[in-house]
This record gives C-alpha cells, sequence and structure tokens, in this order.
C-alpha cells in the first residue's frame, strides 16, 4: 500500500486476520502505519524508484492516498505489476477536471463546472451561475485544501495567478452531504454499504451517522445505484466512496475517493465486513463479504487535533483521557492512530452503536470531544441508551 498514514495503519489490521502482509511505503518511520506494520519501506510517493522497490514481489499494489504520479503507475503497470485502482480508474479521483468530463459524458448528476484559466473565465462562470463561485486544484486536495470559495472576480484573479487552471463549481445549495461507498472485484462483483450523512467542519470530516437519518429507501438506492454505475463505468478494483451533495432537487456527485475513506471507519463495528478489509477482499480478487449493519445505527467521530500543548497528547495525559473515555463510555470503541497533534490533524476516531441516532451521536461526539479536549459535555456524558 502506498502511503503510511491511518488508512493503511486500519487496512494492516484487516489484512492480519485475512493471512496477508502487508507492505506499507511510508514517507517517514514515525508515520501512523509505519509504526504498526512489519514490512515498511521508507521513500516518497512519487519518487518512481520507491514505488518499483515497493512493488517488487508483490500480489498487488494499492493506495490509501490518490497522490501518486499518474505515469508513475502506468510506468508499473508496463513492467508487469498489478495495480488496483489501476491508473485509467485512479486518474479520476487524481484529477477533479477529468472526473467532471466523464460524469458529464455518462450523464450522471453534478453541480454546473467549468475549467477556467483565467479571472475573465471566472467571471463568465458567475455571471451564468452567480456569485460566490467556488474554485479548486483540480490536483492534490483534500480535507478542504485546494477548496476556495471566492465572492468575486478580484480574489479569482488572486488564485488564477497563484495555481494556473482551476475547477470552476456553482455553489452547490446543500441540504446536506452523504457518502455511498461501494466495493469492487476485478470481475465486477460488487457491494454496497448503507449512504451515510457526514458531517463537515472547516473543510473536514468531523462525523458520519450510519444510515443517513431520514433518507427515504428511493434516494438511499438511487445513491448506491449511482455509486456502483461509476464503479462500473469507470473499471475500479477496491473501494470507492462517492461524495454526494443532497439538495432539494436529490443528490449531486461532489468527488471521489478510491480507497478506504473516512465515511466508511464506522464499518470496522459497524457492519459485518469493515471497508478495510472489503478493500482488500476487492484488491486481491477474493469473493466480497456481507456489507450488513450489526446495529440499526452507527456514529462514528473523529478525534481532531486543537490547540492543547503537545505534551497533552502523550504519555501520562493521554492515558489518562484514554482511560476515563473507557470507564465513561464502555460500548464506545477507539481508534487511535499514534500520529503528532497539530489543530484539525485526525488523530483518531471513536464509534458508538444502538438504536436511537440522536443518542447514540451525542455518545459518539461527547466522548472524541473528551479525548481531543478534556471537555465532559454534561448534557451529553452519560446518556443511558443503547
Amino acid at each position: 500500500m502506498v502511503g503510511g498514514g491511518q488508512l493503511a495503519r486500519m487496512t494492516h489490521q484487516a489484512a492480519i486476520a485475512l493471512g496477508q502482509s502487508l507492505r506499507v511505503l511510508s514517507a517517514g518511520p514515525d508515520e501512523s502505519a509505519a509504526l504498526a506494520a512489519a514490512d515498511v519501506r521508507i521513500g516518497a510517493h512519487d519518487d518512481l524508484a520507491a514505488l518499483r522497490d515497493l512493488a517488487d514481489g508483490a500480489t498487488v499494489v494499492t493506495f490509501d492516498h490518490e497522490h501518486v504520479p499518474t505515469e508513475h503507475l502506468r510506468d508499473l503497470v508496463a513492467a508487469g505489476t498489478r495495480v488496483a485502482p489501476g491508473p485509467e480508474a485512479l486518474v479520476h479521483a487524481q484529477d477533479k477536471l477529468v472526473l467532471r468530463r466523464a460524469l458529464a459524458e455518462a450523464g450522471e448528476p453534478q453541480p454546473a463546472w467549468a475549467e477556467v484559466r483565467s479571472a475573465e473565465d471566472v467571471s463568465a462562470f458567475a455571471d451564468a451561475h452567480g456569485w460566490p463561485v467556488v474554485l479548486k486544484t483540480p490536483r492534490g486536495g483534500y480535507d478542504g485544501k485546494g477548496v476556495f470559495v471566492v465572492p468575486d472576480t478580484a480574489a479569482a484573479a488572486e488564485l488564477v495567478e497563484r495555481h494556473g487552471t482551476l475547477l470552476a463549481e456553482q455553489r452547490v445549495a446543500m441540504v446536506r452531504e452523504l457518502s455511498a461507498q461501494v466495493a469492487r472485484s476485478p470481475f465486477g462483483q460488487v457491494a454496497v454499504w448503507p449512504v451515510v450523512e457526514t458531517v463537515q467542519r472547516d473543510g473536514v470530516c468531523a462525523e458520519v451517522v450510519a444510515p443517513a437519518p431520514g433518507l427515504s429507501d428511493e434516494l438511499a438506492t438511487a445513491a448506491q445505484e449511482l455509486a456502483v454505475r461509476i464503479a462500473d463505468r469507470l473499471g475500479v478494483v477496491g473501494m470507492l466512496a462517492v461524495e454526494l451533495f443532497r439538495t432539494a432537487d436529490g443528490i449531486l456527485v461532489n468527488e471521489l475517493a478510491m480507497r478506504p475513506h473516512n465515511s466508511g471507519h464506522w464499518t470496522i463495528e459497524g457492519a459485518v465486513t469493515s471497508q478495510f478489509e472489503q478493500h482488500l477482499r476487492a484488491v486481491l480478487d477474493y469473493p466480497l463479504g456481507s456489507t450488513a449493519m450489526t446495529a440499526p445505527v452507527a456514529v462514528m467521530a473523529n478525534v481532531l487535533g486543537g490547540a492543547a500543548a503537545a505534551e497533552d497528547w502523550a504519555g501520562p495525559g493521554l492515558d489518562e483521557r484514554i482511560h476515563h473515555l473507557m470507564a465513561h463510555w464502555p460500548d464506545v470503541k477507539l481508534h487511535w492512530y499514534g500520529k503528532g497533534q497539530r489543530p484539525g490533524r485526525k488523530l483518531g476516531h471513536v464509534t458508538a452503536l444502538g438504536k436511537d441516532p440522536a443518542a447514540v451521536r451525542a455518545r459518539a461526539v461527547a466522548a472524541a470531544r473528551y479525548l481531543a479536549d478534556g471537555v465532559v459535555d454534561p448534557a451529553f456524558a452519560f446518556p443511558t441508551e443503547h
């Protein structure tokens, strides 16, 4: 797996149960997966020599992020390495303009968009679709990075001068954000999980509620069928997360991720087959597992780095918080990534299961907040409904 972050770490945990050995290409020895995996190669994801070394003797090469240069992946394929998802599929998660063109060709629902190279291009787009305009860098963005909401031509001109070609999108009047995840094997077997609601704060996923509360069966099925169509059309092998905008009129495709995704972390405890195990099943061409939920409701809450001093996140300080979290919420499951603290960084997540969406969400959010900043919310600290 290319990348040494928490997605590789949790994939490594799933690999152990399947009797598989996961080799990780990590930028350094202190990355999340490098701290846990036995077979770690240190190198950069854009270094072709490092990628070739990673692939040597491997059954398949896969990813915990999409930032590997497409031409390097084509080189690996030409040398006989099996890459999943392949470069011709993965480029749609790497390049937002490539994705928009493919969705337009397929007639799939998406926001109005245009490729822009100048402030005048942005202004013309705004004349048709209104200000503010959402501008995105075609490649390299994640967790809100590379996404800009611009109110006027002057702000657009500054961004175009800095970044060159950009993707302009109409700012959508969202009801909420959803995610539909599908796994697809090399010969086309697919498996879908319930559609979930994702809650974003400052461009970072903070909470995921499964299944999405109040979503009609008709719209949930439409979202799942959309994800399957995209996976089939693009030839995805492995996990695909389709991030969606729910509007008053239906659903629109926002972005794709061709790997395990934050919106699927709840599946570790909340589904018969987690997204990490399913990704491995798919890329290894095993039969896919059941996606049935293990409880009526599952809620994941991310633990995000804040303004606390670094020493509060290590040693006795962190251990004490984990100790009290387990005592206060014995049913809440903790996943800690072993990463250094900085504001907004995903340091871990918690998952709660139950029957009532509001009560389960309150439990997960309270536990995550306590671990993040030591604050126990008196309204939600000890809910009893499970």
